[in-house]
């Protein structure tokens, strides 16, 4: 119930979405370099929630560049529940990943995620069906994705639609103990 979808889309152009710690591992400057590739052909921006070593770096590479100006470092985030519905897609390029929580609090949200097939995410989405998958570092496939999403008005509300659906139907019990403020670890 904490993670739901907009009620309204939000105004403006289309929103890329990043949450993370900003470590190596989770690769931030992809997340930078996909929207430049990106906003070649769609006038979109990207939120960076999170912070950590890296941020330096992608802030130094947005400024190369030149999508500084449609980059937004937010920070750390207590409410991600009120941020992430705000986005169109979610980027998760890791390197690694256990699980990819913040790719199910996106789809509960039904924002459509572009990740990594590392660790647990491919069993969290099924390729083509709720999200993309693709190799790490392979930003132009990733970039690929995004512009698929955003421009095909058809394909994003089934995906959409379609990651709801599989966070409620497969993961529910992830989301509720998530909601209920109980950690993961009491219910293995």
């Amino acid at each position: 119930d904490l993670y739901r979808m907009a009620k309204e889309p939000h105004e403006g152009r289309p929103r890329l979405l990043h949450i993370s710690n900003f470590r190596e591992v989770k690769r931030v400057t992809d997340c930078v370099q996909i929207l430049q590739r990106v906003r070649k052909h769609v006038d979109c921006e990207l939120w960076m929630a999170g912070d950590g070593p890296d941020q330096s770096a992608a802030e130094r590479l947005a400024f190369e560049l030149g999508v500084h100006d449609h980059v937004k470092f937010l920070g750390k985030q207590n409410h991600v529940e009120k941020l992430i519905p705000q986005a169109d897609v979610l980027l998760l390029p890791s390197r690694m990943e256990s699980f990819g929580l913040a790719a199910l609090e996106a789809m509960a949200c039904g924002v459509i995620p572009v990740a990594t097939r590392v660790g647990g995410v491919p069993e969290l989405i099924t390729h083509g069906q709720d999200g993309y998958l693709e190799e790490v570092g392979d930003v132009a496939s990733q970039a690929k994705r995004v512009l698929e999403i955003l421009t095909d008005g058809a394909l994003r509300n089934r995906l959409r639609w379609a990651a709801r659906e599989t966070a409620e139907t497969r993961f529910w019990w992830i989301t509720r103990t998530i909601t209920e403020g109980s950690t993961m670890t009491t219910m293995f």
